[in-house]
């Protein structure tokens, strides 16, 4: 056992505490992938050898020390490479880490009844291709011939669906700083047609962006939408700001344009998804200068409401159109 998939249950806008809780992890080893926005990927290969301890053991190590240091519980899944450990922690609970053994037959035993869209790499247009051909869980995707995966779903992405589906896990940990992209989603709890709480979703996922980004001390430098629908496609856009921000009034008003320009009518909207990508520190990013004062204002109210939010909650001060 050699992988670890962490997850840390952070309070909601909570991303800037990762790196101390990724610097928690490096007292275990230097291989360690982060994975925003409250997650990372652990080779233990190293640490087992030096330390004499096995993976389960790790685990318990981190779930105490995260606690004691941070207050910060977290579920973890353990495998012999990152897609089992990631698939692992799906199915693990705070205190309990879900372990999927090295040996093929318990790997096998693992994959097979579950569904076909839970591997990795396999999107809702090929789920219902493979599922339209009876191929509706792994194990059946294991034992189909290559041949036919690599004609139904194409060469490349045939071979690897069915190596992954027979538990051949060619991932590594790839050590990375912290993410250079921040996203949020809003769901609706039923098909939203109305414009109305589709404008109210942008304004709440931008403000939640901005307050994320200013706590990083970062901005971001390009801004991505993502509406899916009732029938699960989507459609996604993308606009790259004219400089740098972190200012929430900026970044709703880009969101809008770019909603205003998809000329929905009357879709039925399942989800809004805004990512905020291309991020860099605050400090090395430059800006136009202007002397509105409107807009000296806005941001002297944002530094405001980021400290009441940073002492109160994150929910005590935000826009009036979200005060229901």
């Amino acid at each position: 056992m050699t992988i670890l998939c962490v997850r840390f249950q952070l309070p909601s806008m909570h991303e800037a505490a990762l790196p101390q809780l990724l610097a928690l992890l490096e007292e275990f080893t230097p291989v360690i992938e982060a994975l925003p926005p409250d997650g990372a990927l652990l080779d233990l290969r190293g640490a087992e050898r030096y330390f004499g301890r096995g993976a389960v053991e790790f685990a318990s190590l981190i779930r105490v020390r995260a606690l004691a240091l941070h207050g910060i519980d977290c579920v973890i899944g353990a495998g012999p490479g990152p897609m089992l450990a990631r698939m692992a922690l799906r199915d693990a609970a705070p205190g309990v880490t879900r372990v999927v053994p090295e040996e093929p037959d318990a790997v096998a035993e693992f994959l097979a009844e579950r569904p076909v869209a839970a591997l990795p790499g396999v999107g809702g247009a090929t789920a219902r291709t493979l599922c339209e051909y009876g191929l509706d869980i792994i194990g059946k995707v294991a034992a189909a011939p290559l041949s036919t995966l690599q004609r139904l779903t194409g060469a490349r992405t045939g071979r690897e669906l069915h190596e992954r589906a027979s538990g051949i896990d060619r991932g590594r940990v790839v050590p990375n700083a912290t993410s250079r992209s921040l996203a949020t989603e809003r769901p609706f709890s039923h098909d939203e047609l109305d414009p109305s709480p589709h404008r109210r979703a942008l304004l709440s996922a931008a403000e939640e962006l901005g307050t994320r980004l200013r706590a990083l001390e970062k901005v971001c430098r390009t801004l991505t939408l993502t509406v899916r629908y009732a029938d699960r496609s989507t459609t996604t856009r993308s606009r790259t700001l004219k400089e740098p921000t972190a200012h929430s009034s900026t970044l709703t008003d880009t969101a809008y344009r770019m909603y205003e320009a998809l000329g929905l009518q009357r879709a039925r909207v399942r989800a809004i998804a805004l990512r905020a990508e291309g991020l860099t520190p605050a400090e090395q990013a430059s800006y136009q200068l202007t002397f509105d004062p409107v807009d000296e204002k806005v941001r002297r109210i944002e530094e405001v409401a980021d400290r009441a939010r940073a002492k109160f909650g994150p929910h005590v001060i935000g826009p009036g159109a979200l005060a229901a």
